[in-house]
Order: C-alpha cells, then structure tokens, then sequence
C-alpha cells in the first residue's frame, strides 16, 4: 500500500554505491571514439593527457570494464551529502489529482545546490593525486563551477572558471559562492584569451555560450603549467561519475519493490541525465527490464529534438576535439533564456548513442511553461527547484497528467537537480509577467548545422 512508502527514502551511509557504473560496457553500438580534428582519428591517451588528469582519461577510453572503483578518499567526501533522498511527491499527487506515483531524486541538499558536486569531487581528487597545482573550466548557471570551487577548496587546489556571460550578469550570488571558496570566475567570452578576444570581434555584445566557456578554459589550461581542464558534463568520465544518483535511485526504490514506468531528466550535455538513468537504461538496453526514458531540453536550445547526429566540435572556439552527438553546431549561440545549465549546443555521445537506436526520447518545452511548473511544485512541495531541473518537473506533470485521464496508476520518477535560490531573477521575471519564450526557426539552426565540420561519412 502507498502509505508505507514514506515522503523520503534514505539509504545509509554504509548503502553509497562503491563503484561507479559504466554503461558504455553494456551498449552494443559503443559512442563514437573522439576524433582529432587534425587527423580525424581517434585521439590516443597520449593526447588527451595534456588537457584531462590521466586517471580521468583512463576512465574516459575506457568501453569495457563495467565497474569501476570509487577511491575512497571521495567516498568520504560523498558522505557528508549522500546518499540523498528518493522523495515522493505526495503533495504533488494531490494538488494534480492524478492517480500517478511521483518520486524525485533530490540532489539540491549540498552547499553547491546540485548533483554536480558528484563528479567534481571525483575529477579535484584525481587532479591533487597527479600533483597539479589547480584546475581551470567553464560553468553556465554557475552550479558546476561552485561545486568545482568547493572541491578545489577541499584538496587546496587553484579554480579558475570562465562563467557565460548571461549567468555572471544574471547570477551574481552564485558567482560570489564560487569566489568565496577561492575561485576566480571570469565572464566569457572574455579579453583575457585568444579565443574570447575573437568571439567578441566576431559576435559583438554576445551573451556567451557553454562551448564560449569551454574554449576559453582549455586555452587557459594548456597555457599554465600544473593545470588541467575540467569538464562538468557532456564526457564520458563526468556521467561515470554521476551514475551514483542513478544506482541509489535503484536502490532505493528496490527497496520498497518499486519498478518506475517513466523516469524524467533535463538534459542540456547531459550530466545529471545520464546519471538518473544509466542503471535502468543498462537494463533495458540488456533486455531485462523496458522503461520508458524521456530526456526534456529547452525549446530555445534543442538538440535531441531538432539537432543532427554528427561530428562536431565540443566548444566554440574549435580547441576541442569532436565528439559524435546531436548538435546544433558548435558555432550556436543560443537565447539567454535562464536555464543556463542546459544552453549547450550538443548532446553527451553516450546519450546521443542511446536516442539514435531508440532507447530513450525527447521532448523540448518552452520557459513560461517550465517557470509555470516550477512555481506549482515548490507551492506543493516546498521546495525551489532550479530552472534546469524543472524542465524535468514540466514533463512529469504533463505525464501524471496523462495518467488522470487514462485513470492509470503509473510510477514517474525525476531528477530534481538542484535549488534555484540563487535564480530569483528568473523567478522575478517569471512573476512579473516578462518571460518571454524564443524557439529558434529552421534557418537560424540551419545556419550553425552547416558550420559543422563536412568529412567522409560525417552528415551523409
């Protein structure tokens, strides 16, 4: 009966998973290998090791083990949060009507606000066991770079991270959380490297972009000794990492005999999506189990639904390798809506793979739409969802929705990726009535989709 399920499902600390799951061992059609944009091969370890920390570029290579070890010193570190709560949305269920049972996986519940701290604490241990002297990278909303920030602070590493322009004007707290743990966070595209003096000559005025960031970070990590770049969504390493939300999801749930019908991300490079969703995911790729997977991106930033599934450039700036995912061309400057986590201009290859041969779908919503959902979840629940992560809410109303009219008692699970406390203006802008929605047309995608690099076999 549904009143044995309490409102949270907690593991205990001795239940926080000890290995991270590798999806990638189980999927029969592997990603596509990153390319050197050079030579258009495979890039060896040999290359990529000027850029990442050696152990995470094991881990990026690695298609075949599929569990790997979590070090213990970041288990540790993983107790002070994790696990974290399964919540069901009871309050949610009654003000909807639905005969639906919701569940959301809460990774707000850190200084960070969000599920990305998961994998920056991974990525700062393995910089300090190299013995670098800090980290550079990039961040939208401003969640990686303060979960990165703490991490660094942890280890007593330098940070230094190049924050898109909208979100630095947008989200000034969230930037001084980040400075406040010793980073140095700088607006980008900036003057302050080759690449940002050129997008800025190029794009005057420009709000900046995910893959603006990203190029400016690798460019500032080449050139400074004992650093490395690190990278909060999109590689194989990050979601890796981030399969711990999606193994205690599991857990929890098998707990209390509880299979989900529906489980619900938001997807922007595809972190916290590829998470959630990775051990159910294995399953149904396994042919153990069939879930319905549903991936939920912004309407002015659309990869999945309205992109193409080719090799293009990961950043901006043409520093990076390529990558095969849906994308809407590396060269996309997408609207300053106020997702900013989720304006990125391609899809994770792990998640782009997994699309392409039907494992999971897409669907794209609009701002007000999302801020609509937002507002009545935290009216219910209590909490204040970040404007990502409801994305994910928007969807899992409109599925329980669904389950009124149809009268079926189906289980929806979400990730609720962090808090919005530091996105008050979106909420302002929202409330006072001047949100505004900005879908791009056909030709405005066009235009960057023909940007994308053309070689033998790429967008045949």
């Amino acid at each position: 009966m549904s009143e044995e399920i309490p409102y949270k499902i907690y593991l205990s600390e001795k239940e926080i998973p000890t290995n991270w799951y590798n999806i990638r061992a189980d999927m029969k059609n592997k990603p596509a290998p990153l390319l050197n944009p050079g030579t258009l091969q495979p890039l060896t370890f040999e290359e990529l090791t000027p850029i990442f920390c050696e152990e995470l570029v094991k881990q990026e290579l690695d298609n075949d083990t599929p569990w790997i070890p979590i070090p213990e010193e970041v288990r540790n570190f993983y107790k002070m949060y994790r696990p974290s709560p399964l919540v069901r949305a009871y309050c949610l269920e009654k003000a909807l009507g639905t005969p639906a049972k919701i569940y959301y996986k809460f990774e707000g519940n850190n200084t960070s606000g969000s599920h990305k701290l998961t994998s920056a604490i991974a990525q700062a241990y393995y910089a300090k066991k190299q013995g670098l002297k800090g980290v550079t990278t990039e961040t939208g909303a401003g969640q990686w770079g303060t979960a990165l920030s703490m991490a660094c602070a942890y280890f007593g590493l330098d940070c230094k991270v190049y924050m898109v322009k909208v979100s630095y004007e947008q989200k000034p707290f969230r930037r001084e959380v980040m400075r406040t743990y010793g980073a140095s966070v700088t607006p980008s595209p900036s003057m302050t490297t080759e690449i940002g003096r050129k997008i800025n000559a190029e794009y005057p005025g420009t709000s900046g972009s995910l893959g603006c960031a990203i190029s400016e970070a690798v460019e500032a990590a080449l050139n400074l000794d004992g650093y490395r770049y690190e990278l909060g969504s999109v590689l194989n390493q990050v979601l890796l990492h981030q399969t711990i939300i999606g193994l205690e999801t599991k857990a929890a749930l098998d707990k209390y005999n509880i299979v989900p019908d529906t489980i619900i991300g938001c997807a922007g490079g595809g972190s916290n999506l590829g998470g959630l969703v990775s051990p159910f995911l294995g399953e149904k790729i396994r042919g153990e189990k069939d879930y319905q997977i549903i991936a939920v991106e912004p309407a002015s930033c659309p990869s999945l639904t309205r992109g193409v599934f080719a090799y293009d450039f990961c950043d901006t700036g043409h520093v990076c390798p390529l990558a095969k995912m849906y994308t809407l061309g590396s060269e996309f400057i997408p609207s300053a809506n106020h997702a900013g986590g989720l304006r990125y201009h391609g899809m994770t290859p792990i998640l782009s793979q997994a699309f392409h041969d039907g494992f999971m779908e897409a669907r794209s919503v609009e701002q007000t739409q999302v801020f609509e959902a937002a507002t009545q979840f935290a009216r219910v629940e209590g909490i204040l969802p970040a404007p990502e992560s409801s994305h994910a809410i928007r969807v899992a109303i409109d599925e329980a929705l669904k389950c009124k009219e149809t009268g079926e008692a189906k289980t929806i699970v979400f990730g609720l990726t962090g808090t919005g406390y530091f996105d008050l203006k979106a909420y302002a802008a929202y409330n006072d009535g001047n949100m505004n929605d900005y879908i791009p047309t056909d030709e405005d995608l066009q235009a960057s989709i023909n940007k994308i690099p053309h070689f033998p076999g790429n967008l045949a």
